[in-house]
């Protein structure tokens, strides 16, 4: 069942989304369900749980082309509980983002290029990802907002804020 997307203004989205405990809660079964299946039905890449209105340190990162990325590497969902990282490298890169909590809008974000995720999985066991590249910066944007922070919060600049239309025109011929 496709669940309503918070917007940006939502008080949940400022907020520190609160660790997991009880890995066999019927509830969090139902949250990673309405989480997946938010996020097959829209055109993202990535989705946390406060943006489907819980304030819990859940998020997906599941990348593939669409019409918001279309040159998105395939992978498959990947379900991240109470998830943290560190940085492998001191290189960041400045590309796009959108978000599916703020329609209409990319911006140009800093975002490091090669972390290594800890997470733990559906049945609480600790697991490690090492991400690079657009994987790394889906998964980053995705844990700021379990944080209490959007993309926009890590804008350098405004003139790096342009509307989706622009943002289009400028990447169709990429």
């Amino acid at each position: 069942m496709k669940v309503e997307i918070v917007q940006l203004g939502a008080a949940i989205l400022r907020k520190n989304a609160k660790k997991i405990s009880n890995f066999n809660a019927p509830k969090l079964i139902a949250l990673i369900d309405d989480l997946l299946s938010t996020l097959e039905n829209s055109k993202g890449v990535g989705i946390a749980a406060p943006q489907i209105n819980h304030s819990y340190c859940v998020l997906i990162i599941a990348s593939k082309p669409t019409t918001r990325y279309s040159n998105a590497p395939v992978m498959k969902p990947v379900v991240m509980i109470n998830p943290s990282f560190k940085t492998l490298s001191d290189q960041q890169q400045k590309d796009w983002e959108g978000c599916l909590s703020i329609p209409g809008i990319r911006a140009l974000v800093s975002r490091h290029q090669h972390i290594l995720v800890n997470y733990q999985d559906r049945k609480g066991h600790v697991q490690q990802l090492e991400l690079n590249g657009f994987i790394a910066r889906i998964f980053q944007h995705e844990y700021d907002h379990l944080q209490g922070l959007v993309y926009l919060d890590r804008v350098e600049n405004n003139k790096d804020i342009i509307s989706e239309t622009e943002f289009f025109k400028l990447t169709k011929d990429k």
